[in-house]
């Protein structure tokens, strides 16, 4: 990017481990980590929080106008308030699928992703960076698993933080996330032509992370 700033774009399904190699890359790379997806499960959480129907459009414009999502040094910011462990069960997951779909909510938390970007060099996930919010991104890598195996370390996180679910629910959501960011009209989850595809069903993060510095070394 211009500057001598670096974007690096990972997109992937729920589950597939981009979030974990992003931070691990930032970490090597000494580049700011953006989690799009906690932006959008914070936007989750407001609207939860505040009992938003989403089919009312006046409340949500109401809502977006007000609302400041941030992230400070790994942590995610709502409003000033840090909800980094209050994002990431099963009802704040579910409502960033519906919620994220919705054009105006993408529109809001794209223009954020956009300026932080153009300030730095970063490396951020989520389900259309390489394909929307950064078109032009140095590197763009597209990380994917079986959904039985994304299951299996989206449950295990789950017992490991005591909710209370199980595989089959959570299986379940995540086929039916699958299809919603694959099939919503605005910005769907695809994999671009000039993505790196890297299947991680049986790559520990050690070894995506090397994959991931050597494609980058030989570009």
């Amino acid at each position: 990017m211009s500057g001598g700033k670096t974007v690096i774009a990972i997109d992937g399904p729920s589950g597939a481990g981009k979030s974990t190699i992003a931070k691990a890359l930032s970490e090597t790379l000494g580049i700011d980590y953006i989690d799009t997806g906690a932006m959008y499960r914070a936007i989750a959480l407001q609207i939860l929080r505040d009992g938003i129907d989403l089919a009312d459009d006046d409340a949500i414009s109401v809502m977006l106008e007000h609302v400041s999502v941030d992230q400070v040094s790994g942590r995610t910011l709502l409003n000033g308030e840090d909800i980094s462990g209050k994002i990431r069960t099963p009802e704040v997951t579910a409502m960033a699928s519906d919620s994220s779909a919705l054009p105006k909510i993408r529109e809001k938390l794209v223009a954020l992703q956009r300026q932080m970007g153009e300030r730095k060099s970063v490396v951020m996930d989520g389900r259309d960076i390489g394909s929307n919010v950064f078109k032009n991104a140095d590197y763009k890598f597209f990380i994917t698993a079986s959904p039985e195996v994304r299951a299996k370390r989206r449950f295990d996180e789950f017992t490991e933080k005591g909710v209370a679910t199980t595989f089959e629910e959570v299986l379940s959501d995540i086929c039916e996330r699958d299809y919603n960011d694959s099939h919503r009209a605005t910005n769907p989850l695809v994999k671009t032509d000039d993505a790196i595809e890297i299947f991680t069903d049986d790559l520990g993060i050690p070894e995506v992370l090397e994959t991931v510095l050597g494609k980058m070394t030989a570009l």
